[in-house]
């Protein structure tokens, strides 16, 4: 593409002086660096995404998120702007694309493209290409649903996990006893399905979670630390979760495998399993729980036993308090322990007939009650 560069002056000569030092700052920016105002956005793209992809290794940056990032910038990004120069991105082109992208698609999405932007073009800066980031002044976008959170109530967690021990797909599919271990523990589907038996103490009656599952393109499902330092917690499981962890443990499992393993006996999609969970909660009647429902519902047990916000936010892996309070809790309370009112909560309700810590027998009084 070919673009006019116009100066001024009091006389053409200064016209012209003027007209060639705006040219050869055009060409010289950045003349140090990778970069300069002449390089089109798509090579600062590529070259920020190669830095990005570089903290994936010694543990700065998530695989998840650098595949978001990715698929940010091919899908929304470089179609509107990639073939633009860096010397010409402005914060008003930036602003209407950014908008674009939010009447077109969500928020969200144009949340994340407007720090995908921010991100190259700070890359542009410390090149030299540009003198200031034009996206320090796009508007910002607010994506905060004022919702109110919503979790199971209490008959409705014993009805769901009902239906789930009744239904012989979802007995298949391992459904009721990973349900029931989201519901005692918190935990994000990703990191109940990383969770090994090496992190289980049965005489303590812990689960240390430090590991979550994330499948990325080219490499496949990984697991991985959890995302931040507060998402690595050791959590005082509720009596009856132990009996059901106990039980399953009996069978025959190995410290290196997943409490709940894919058929071979490795890990599962968490892609997959929110298929079939959403599939379940369908057949169930339920078509607003998802598995973030498990989630909120602990937290929500925690709360109404008077927990106070800072437990309920060490529980669920919060480095801030805050997120616990606008996302998964209606009001603040203070309070007693997690395991105590988990097991509250659910006793009632665990799988294979595991009530207040101990298996029940059939009414022949021979093997456990199960699915």
């Amino acid at each position: 593409m070919t673009r006019l560069v116009e100066a001024s002056g009091r006389t053409s000569t200064q016209a012209s002086q003027a007209l060639r030092i705006k040219l050869q700052q055009r060409t010289q920016a950045g003349r140090q660096g990778e970069l300069t105002g002449m390089s089109r956005f798509a090579e600062a793209a590529d070259l920020w995404l190669e830095k990005i992809e570089s903290m994936v290794v010694d543990g700065r940056r998530s695989p998840s998120s650098v595949e978001i990032y990715r698929r940010q910038l091919r899908l929304h990004v470089l179609p509107a702007m990639g073939q633009v120069r860096l010397g010409e991105v402005t914060t008003p082109l930036v602003d209407k694309v950014v908008m674009g992208i939010k009447r077109s698609f969500s928020p969200a999405t144009a949340k994340t493209a407007r720090s995908v932007i921010s991100g190259v073009m700070g890359q542009a800066v410390r090149h030299g290409a540009v003198v200031a980031n034009p996206v320090r002044e796009v508007e910002r976008i607010e994506t905060q649903s004022h919702r109110q959170p919503r979790a199971l109530e209490a008959q409705e967690r014993v009805d769901l996990l009902t239906w789930l021990v009744e239904d012989e797909k979802a007995r298949r599919r391992d459904l009721p006893e990973l349900v029931f271990f989201m519901l005692a523990t918190g935990v994000r589907i990703g990191e109940a399905l990383a969770t090994v038996w090496a992190d289980v103490d049965f005489q303590a009656g812990t689960v240390h979670v430090t590991s979550t599952l994330v499948r990325v393109r080219g490499e496949g499902l990984l697991r991985k630390g959890t995302k931040t330092s507060a998402g690595e917690r050791l959590l005082d499981l509720p009596p009856s979760a132990v009996a059901v962890l106990q039980r399953r443990f009996m069978t025959g499992a190995r410290l290196d495998q997943p409490l709940f393993p894919d058929v071979v006996g490795g890990f599962r999609d968490p892609a997959n399993v929110r298929r079939e969970l959403r599939e379940a909660r369908d057949a169930a009647g339920m078509p607003w729980v998802t598995s973030h429902t498990f989630r909120k519902t602990a937290a929500t047990i925690l709360d109404e036993a008077a927990l106070s916000a800072r437990l309920i936010a060490d529980q669920l892996g919060h480095s801030r308090i805050s997120m616990t309070q606008d996302v998964y809790l209606a009001r603040r309370s203070s309070g007693s322990p997690a395991a105590l009112a988990l097991e509250a909560g659910l006793r009632d309700i665990a799988p294979l007939g595991v009530s207040n810590g101990k298996t029940m027998a059939n009414d022949e009084g021979q093997d456990p009650v199960g699915p």
